[in-house]
């Protein structure tokens, strides 16, 4: 009875995310015809749907987890309707830029952004594998571990650097070099997110301390 209703739960914002977007996209394109908005639903929806699938039959608790979660710092919540505006500008402009014709992006160039995208979508779901504590927003869980191995051995948080990669191929794929400049400040964004949980993490869970030690880089690997 739990499963089916997590199942409901996750059909339910399976739905509304792909409607939002949509619209987002389609209603200022003005055409259903927008080819690099169905590309991107595509290449997000797709994916999200097995993975998805696998976490409702593996991990039901990490799915129930991740969509009810909401975050209770200030700070993080200024963080996550900060990138709520950056996707919803980013996505208007992307659907505008169709329209008007404002810029064009390169075949070539869209379809190397479609695969950093699908890697990317990839190494998001290997982190999840790796990390059972793996939550959307910032806490220490009972019984929580720091996990050292496999991407968390190379950076600390690979999770937000594989969602840089990702969000910095989305406006490519919709073909718009203005809505790039949209979502341009996203990881700043993810810097503030990751300055603030590092806090949390120093303070309440265990090991964390020594595990900055052996993990230098946060992002990305010799740099920060």
């Amino acid at each position: 009875m739990k499963k089916t209703k997590l199942l409901f739960s996750t059909l339910t914002k399976f739905l509304c995310g792909l409607i939002l977007v949509g619209a987002l996209l389609f209603l200022p394109a003005g055409s259903f015809a927008y080819a690099g908005g169905w590309l991107f639903i595509a290449l997000l929806f797709i994916p999200m749907i097995f993975l998805g699938a696998v976490l409702l039959i593996k991990a039901p608790a990490l799915l129930e987890k991740r969509l009810g979660a909401k975050e209770k710092e200030n700070t993080q919540k200024g963080v996550v309707a900060l990138s709520g505006l950056l996707f919803l500008v980013g996505f208007i402009v992307a659907g505008l830029d169709y329209r008007f014709a404002w810029s064009r992006v390169p075949t070539w160039l869209v379809i190397a952004s479609s695969a950093i995208l699908l890697i990317s979508y990839a190494l998001y779901a290997e982190v999840m594998r790796e990390n059972a504590y793996l939550s959307r927003t910032i806490e220490v869980q009972e019984g929580q571990k720091v996990v050292d191995t496999g991407l968390y051995g190379i950076v600390r948080h690979p999770m937000y650097a594989v969602t840089v990669w990702l969000f910095l191929s989305i406006p490519l794929v919709l073909g718009s070099f203005w809505s790039l400049l949209c979502f341009a400040p996203y990881p700043i964004v993810i810097i503030i997110r990751i300055l603030n949980e590092e806090k949390v993490l120093t303070a309440e869970l265990d090991g964390y301390a020594d595990y900055k030690k052996k993990v230098k880089y946060r992002l990305i690997p010799f740099i920060w």
